[in-house]
């Protein structure tokens, strides 16, 4: 495998809203050098103008472990260009097939360089929200194994944040419900998230160290979706309202 080529044609993918197929299934390729593709593909945006800003978790369900044949997390990378401003417009046309998932995102108080346990964690960050990550495969069909999501930057799109709130103590138990054009499509709970989402923050600090990726004070870490992705097509807006967090949202162009 060409590490250059092959994010390059992920990168080509995204910019022209073209799917193709599952390097997969021209051959087989580890997990290390699917990484070293995701941090090719997210240089291709930095050198764009587009820098880091944060972390995505992926996987942070046991169901989605198993129905992938995993047993461990997978972790992507933020750039500035892929936030939506709260109330803001989401272009669809200048995706795929994207799909919202309701999720929880911190913001970090200082630079992580180490692996850090969820009783380290509270000198760490600063903030917590409401969160709407837009995935969005850059393959065929949205089917993929699991180094091919990999290198797709864990099929990170876009997303948005509400209001930074104070970090409580715990996160457990927090009803999640996400609206299309104001009509609920998805019910869950933050317990969904690694039954406790500082685990997946945790998790992040864990990956981040095992796979070359800068932890920085500012960055936000979206901690892994609460229920299953929903397609937008068809929505003219997307809502998410997180007990004691509150809410978020976009219009959909």
């Amino acid at each position: 495998m060409n590490i250059t080529d092959t994010a390059k044609s992920l990168h080509q993918s995204a910019r022209t809203q073209t799917p193709r197929s599952q390097f997969s299934s021209q051959s087989s390729y580890s997990l290390d050098d699917a990484y070293k593709v995701q941090h090719a593909l997210i240089s291709e945006r930095v050198a764009e103008g587009h820098p880091i800003v944060g972390v995505k978790m992926g996987f942070t369900s046991v169901a989605k472990m198993k129905q992938m044949g995993v047993e461990d997390m997978i972790i992507g990378q933020l750039t500035s260009d892929m936030l939506i401003p709260t109330k803001g417009t989401f272009i669809h046309d200048q995706f795929i097939h994207p799909r919202a998932e309701p999720e929880i995102a911190f913001r970090l108080s200082k630079d992580i360089d180490g692996v850090l346990t969820v009783d380290e964690l509270s000198d760490y960050i600063d903030g917590v929200a409401a969160a709407i990550e837009v995935i969005d495969s850059r393959y065929e069909n949205f089917k993929f194994s699991l180094e091919d999501v990999v290198a797709d930057n864990c099929s990170s799109a876009a997303y948005v944040l509400g209001t930074w709130c104070n970090v409580p103590l715990g996160l457990n138990g927090l009803d999640m419900v996400m609206s299309f054009d104001g009509t609920p499509v998805a019910e869950g709970n933050s317990d969904a998230i690694l039954d406790n989402p500082f685990e997946a923050l945790a998790a992040a600090t864990r990956l981040a160290a095992q796979h070359g990726i800068v932890l920085k004070a500012g960055m936000v870490v979206l901690a892994g979706a609460s229920t299953a992705a929903h397609f937008i097509k068809g929505a003219t807006s997307v809502h998410l309202t997180v007990d004691g967090l509150g809410e978020t949202g976009f219009q959909v162009g």
